[in-house]
């Protein structure tokens, strides 16, 4: 298996970076250090919806006896041209809106009576059913210090400052970092483009009606959500008859949207395994491990893509993909980490036999311990056969059992592969 591994890692490398806009760029890693081009927030702004003011003028209010203020004018949020505080006044200021000269704090609008004459209110009436609510008077009940609800120049990041580095995956906070510096592209690595089908003349796509001998086609649905998961651009073409000419001419058209290729099906040593027939360069293996024996990997058309041949068990095909489609895909986006984190985890439950020479990856659910440094828990789910796809959808682990190791006790510590 890692002979194998080996080998496909070593024919593939990140792809180019180019420039994207920045919703395209949702899931890429960034190639490039982005600094802050300016202070953000620009400029002192309101954090709440109330009045500006200056803390002398209400550092002795109360209930008993409130700061009656006079208000200047009202500040939205976008304002240019701002009404300057003066000793005994204020300003109606919105959240986000800019800071007026004079203004030293925001008193929110809940400790104030909103110009009503009355006791503390919970909110400003709509500007459209109030339009002199910015000027009269204003009764304030509670005192302010210096800079309170105020979000200060450069408060978030300062001009200059590191905003992103170089290597970050770019999730939705980050793309909403990147919006509010100013930037509408960014330079990153692709995600990788990943065509996914399945062979099969007994296939049959869901919510047709199947027949006599026709299953549904599980494999191209599970590997193209599998390729998304794992950062990739996912192009489900579906099952494929088995004639390697519709094969062949299937993946030739396939691939000039493709940077990988993932078949599933056609690499074992039936009479109709026609991968094996139909792609001549693709070098069939068998591999020490169970499931997933057969495994295919070669490079195809003019730009070289890379072609993964999977087995066609549902289990085989997806632990497959775990073990070496979802390396290939974290290589080419960049990223550090190509493998799924694995720890070491107690055996609740026997393993009563494991194939001597090949590695076996059992489906199994994981519990972490709950004392920091002990490992956790883990347990099979199902049997080992290769097409018991629903104890692969209630697992949440790959329990790994080594070549020289056919049986596991109650108890044993286990290398156990994450699956989230």
């Amino acid at each position: 298996m890692a002979e194998h591994l080996d080998d496909i890692l070593g024919h593939m490398h990140p792809l180019d970076p180019i420039e994207l806009q920045l919703l395209d760029a949702l899931g890429c890693v960034l190639v490039e250090d982005v600094t802050v081009p300016a202070a953000l927030p620009p400029f002192d702004n309101s954090a709440m919806d109330g009045y500006a003011v200056r803390t002398a003028d209400v550092g002795a209010a109360t209930g008993e006896h409130p700061a009656v203020l006079t208000v200047v004018g009202d500040i939205a949020a976008g304002s240019g041209e701002l009404p300057a505080v003066g000793p005994g006044e204020a300003a109606r200021i919105m959240t986000g809106a800019p800071l007026p000269p004079g203004g030293q704090a925001v008193v929110p609008v809940e400790w104030t009576d909103g110009g009503l004459d009355d006791g503390p209110v919970s909110g400003m009436p709509a500007r459209s059913t109030d339009p002199h609510g910015g000027s009269g008077l204003v009764r304030v009940f509670r005192p302010a210090r210096d800079g309170q609800h105020v979000r200060t120049r450069g408060s978030d990041a300062g001009a200059g400052e590191l905003a992103l580095s170089a290597g970050t995956v770019l999730g939705a906070a980050q793309i909403g970092l990147l919006a509010a510096i100013g930037r509408a592209t960014v330079r990153v690595r692709p995600r990788p483009r990943v065509v996914v089908l399945s062979t099969g003349s007994e296939l049959v796509q869901p919510g047709e009606e199947t027949g006599p001998g026709r299953i549904y086609d599980s494999n191209s649905y599970q590997l193209t959500a599998a390729a998304q998961e794992a950062g990739a651009i996912a192009y489900r073409v579906g099952a494929v008859a088995d004639d390697a000419e519709t094969l062949r001419s299937t993946v030739e058209d396939q691939l000039s949207r493709a940077d990988i290729v993932v078949t599933s099906g056609g690499v074992s040593v039936g009479a109709y395994d026609v991968v094996k027939e139909a792609m001549h360069e693709v070098e069939f293996r068998t591999v020490a491990m169970q499931p997933g024996k057969p495994q295919g990997f070669g490079r195809i058309g003019p730009d070289r893509t890379p072609l993964l041949a999977l087995p066609g068990n549902p289990v085989s095909s997806y632990v497959s993909f775990e073990l070496f489609v979802r390396p290939v895909i974290r290589t080419m986006l960049g990223v550090g980490l190509v493998h799924r984190t694995t720890v070491r985890a107690v055996c609740a439950d026997v393993i009563a036999s494991s194939p001597e020479g090949r590695r076996q990856f059992l489906r199994g659910w994981y519990e972490p311990s709950a004392t920091a440094g002990e490992p956790g828990t883990v347990a099979p789910v199902g049997g080992a056969g290769s097409h018991l796809i629903k104890a692969l959808a209630r697992a949440n682990a790959l329990i790994v059992i080594p070549e020289d190791v056919t049986e596991v006790a109650p108890g044993t510590e286990v290398d156990v592969v994450l699956l989230a």
